[in-house]
């Protein structure tokens, strides 16, 4: 029976990757990634030669699940990574890992970095309860009633968001709680990682005059 590695990859600073992460991409017999071409740069830089690469991602993930549960049913094993990060948070692995769990299969998680947990434990806010919420609604109206409800709950909030709609979501949550302590964290381990901190509403006034590039990261506390 084939086994299902999670395997973490650098989210920027590719010397971020563990000796395990390499030698568990070394040894099994493929590798799913959500963008193959991606993936190669960090195999190239460890000079690992993978026998197979097949894409899994947000748009092939409902047919690629039984195509990769049949190759674990061959013996195979399979590394899934995505381009940055933990695979599973917020992003289609869970629905493989769920798929392999129920027809078998060990699934083995090999740890490493995490966007999330880097911005939490760098912000400054509390950490000992909370909550990691992924990307939320698109639309203004969902995106503040689940902006209030975990303002609400009290728990120190970690989100992912699109540069493009950090803006909008910022606004929104001034909206609703103007004093909430929030850090931006941007491009974590790159060369250009910055961490912006305020309440809502200056990080809300700031941003919109400064839009952010690259990876985002919010981390928000209502006290």
């Amino acid at each position: 029976m084939g086994k299902l590695y999670l395997v973490a990859t650098p989210i920027g600073n590719l010397e971020d990757v563990s000796p395990r992460a390499l030698r568990v991409l070394q040894e099994v017999h493929m590798v799913a990634c959500e963008d193959t071409r991606h993936t190669q740069i960090l195999l190239r830089r460890y000079d690992i030669r993978a026998k197979h690469l097949t894409s899994y991602n947000e748009f092939n993930h409902k047919r690629k699940v039984a195509e990769l549960v049949g190759q674990l049913g061959r013996g195979w094993d399979v590394a899934l990574v995505t381009d940055a990060g933990t695979p599973g948070l917020s992003d289609p692995g869970e629905q493989l890992v769920r798929a392999a769990i129920g027809a078998g299969h060990d699934v083995v998680p090999v740890p490493g970095p995490a966007a999330a947990i880097a911005a939490l434990v760098a912000s400054g806010l509390p950490t000992r309860e909370f909550t990691f919420v992924g990307f939320v609604e698109k639309k203004s109206g969902p995106r503040r009633r689940r902006l209030e409800r975990l303002i609400a709950e009290g728990r120190t909030a970690v989100l992912y968001e699109s540069p493009y709609r950090v803006g909008d979501l910022l606004m929104d949550l001034a909206a609703v709680a103007p004093h909430a302590r929030v850090v931006v964290a941007r491009e974590l381990t790159k060369v250009h990682e910055e961490f912006r901190r305020g309440t809502a509403t200056e990080l809300a006034a700031y941003y919109a005059d400064h839009p952010p590039k690259g990876e985002v990261t919010i981390v928000v506390s209502a006290a």
